[in-house]
């Protein structure tokens, strides 16, 4: 049976997690400091043990931009995906991570989804995704 709408983020079906283990573009959307939306393609990883999406990304970027002028708490941002009829949404609190060793796992975990290593970048960081709920029809 496909997964249907709302679920525990923690503990998602397998069609559900199944769909985050596939390799597909995602989305994530950031509150810019106006609170109007920011959305740009993404690589997501899932990890619902957890309870945390990743998305490596460049310090300088606008998305990190956005979630850093949110403050220490971090921002409410969203990543989804969609293939078909097929949906997957995950939400939660982000946080900008420049720890070396949780840099090197999300990378570890990128090359794994997305079956490449992504290139070596000195300003790579890691955007980290408290995850409070997940939606969708794996």
């Amino acid at each position: 049976m496909a997964t249907s709408y709302s679920m525990d983020p923690g503990d998602p079906d397998q069609p559900y997690l199944s769909f985050w283990l596939e390799r597909h573009l995602c989305t994530l959307t950031t509150p810019r400091p106006d609170g109007t939306p920011h959305v740009v393609p993404v690589g997501v990883t899932y990890d619902p043990t957890a309870r945390l999406a990743r998305v490596i990304a460049d310090k300088s970027s606008a998305k990190v931009a956005n979630i850093l002028a949110a403050g220490p708490d971090g921002a409410p941002v969203a990543v989804c995906q969609v293939a078909g009829r097929r949906w997957a949404t995950l939400e939660g609190r982000a946080v900008v991570r420049t720890d070396p060793d949780r840099v090197a796992e999300a990378e570890r975990r990128y090359a794994e989804r997305y079956g490449r290593i992504p290139t070596p970048k000195p300003t790579r960081v890691v955007i980290e995704i408290a995850l409070t709920s997940a939606m969708g029809r794996g």
